[in-house]
């Protein structure tokens, strides 16, 4: 039967004579007292913190995880001992999550257990690819050097995800604020102008009457279209989680897509490179990297053929060969790692093909930004264009009706 882990308040005196206090998470006060004595403090108390907050519960995201992973890098390569380096993460982060467990993981490797064990026991955390690499550092020795390659490893995918999300994101925020001044003008403002004109018992011009009559008809099927987006959207997205047919054939659509597709492709492609020079790199083999390395591709169909070129490779054939057979690997690709393989080189060839896709990736988002800036002028302009237009033409009526 396991405790539950609770945060504890104490209090206590250290080696100076100072009086210090501080909060720990841990399951019992025994533990947090224990923990205490191992920094030098002599406790005078330690009591349960209860909070009584409203705030949401703090999360982990692959940010904190990939911080997480520079400072333990950095702490280890410094010549700290791993349990020291986690009380410094732990009292240098401002995020419960991240605290909770660090400790988690102390508290495991103070068991017995070694780091890869305690890390195989947080998935959601770290996939089987991390565990692995650290299961092989801590093997052979290598942990400091395998502990920043790890670290290296998730920057660079943090920051192809980042700038991925930033280039999707910005268009989408321009487009929103742009449909919302012109539901504004369309709901509140236009129809001001058939009330004024039948006052004076004039007809408005065909044009605004058109903007009127639709104006209309949005206000009173607005809240039905608004609804049947999000549930299209909503559904889209659990069918995409939970039904593989459905991923894989919308995935297989995707990339056929002009410039979408090929972002697509090399996204997955980096991602393929980098994760397999990492684990190749760090003394695993090829056959066993290629398994965690197709969960890590982010890209159903490429986690097939990843799984493809894993039961090639047992079956005897090269890594290049194998890759030849599918057309989802780019030709230069196939060649830079036949090249690779015949050299002696496959470690360093895949990190070469992992930039050429991730200069790739950045050319395309500037192309995309590059096609997207006026695309949303040009539907912003029409717009808002036909709104003044149906507002102005009364107004050059009005002399008339006076």
């Amino acid at each position: 039967m396991t405790t539950k882990t609770r945060t504890y308040t104490w209090q206590g005196i250290d080696r100076t004579g100072a009086r210090v206090s501080g909060h720990n998470q841990g399951h019992s006060p025994a533990l947090i007292k224990n923990l205490l004595r191992q920094r030098g403090i002599r406790p005078t108390q330690v009591r349960t913190q209860h909070n009584f907050s409203l705030k949401l519960p703090a999360t982990l995201s692959s940010k904190d995880l990939t911080q997480f992973s520079r400072q333990l890098a950095t702490l280890f390569q410094a010549g700290i001992p791993l349990l020291q380096g986690f009380d410094i993460i732990a009292e240098g982060c401002n995020n419960p999550a991240l605290q909770t467990l660090v400790n988690a993981l102390k508290t495991d490797i103070n068991a017995g257990n070694s780091l890869a064990d305690a890390l195989r026991k947080h998935p959601r955390h770290f996939d089987a690819l991390y565990c692995n690499l650290i299961a092989v550092g801590e093997l052979t020795g290598r942990l400091d050097t395998l502990l920043d390659e790890l670290a290296t490893y998730q920057e660079k995918r943090e920051a192809l995800r980042a700038r991925m999300k930033k280039a999707m994101i910005y268009p989408m925020l321009v487009l929103m604020v742009g449909f919302g001044v012109a539901a504004l003008l369309l709901l509140k403002v236009v129809p001001q102008f058939e009330s004024l004109f039948a006052g004076f018992g004039a007809q408005l011009p065909a044009f605004t009457q058109a903007v009127i009559h639709l104006a209309d008809w949005l206000g009173n099927h607005l809240l039905l279209m608004l609804g049947m987006t999000v549930g299209t959207v909503l559904a889209a997205r659990q069918a995409y989680q939970k039904r593989p047919a459905f991923r894989l054939w919308a995935l297989q659509h995707a990339m056929q897509l002009p410039i979408l597709g090929a972002l697509l492709q090399h996204a997955a492609m980096a991602r393929f490179a980098r994760t397999l020079s990492t684990a190749f790199a760090a003394g695993v083999p090829l056959l066993e990297a290629l398994g965690p390395v197709a969960s890590a591709s982010g890209n159903a169909l490429y986690e097939q053929a990843i799984q493809r070129l894993r039961q090639a490779l047992a079956s005897g054939s090269s890594l290049s060969a194998a890759m030849r057979a599918n057309p989802l690997f780019p030709p230069l690709s196939v060649q830079m790692c036949g090249i690779g393989e015949t050299s002696g080189t496959l470690d360093d060839m895949l990190k070469r093909i992992a930039g050429h896709h991730e200069q790739a990736i950045d050319h395309l988002l500037d192309k995309l930004a590059s096609l997207l800036e006026p695309l949303i002028v040009l539907i912003l302009g029409l717009m808002v264009g036909s709104l003044v237009i149906a507002m102005y033409l009364p107004i050059f009526k009005l002399g008339d009706v006076i």
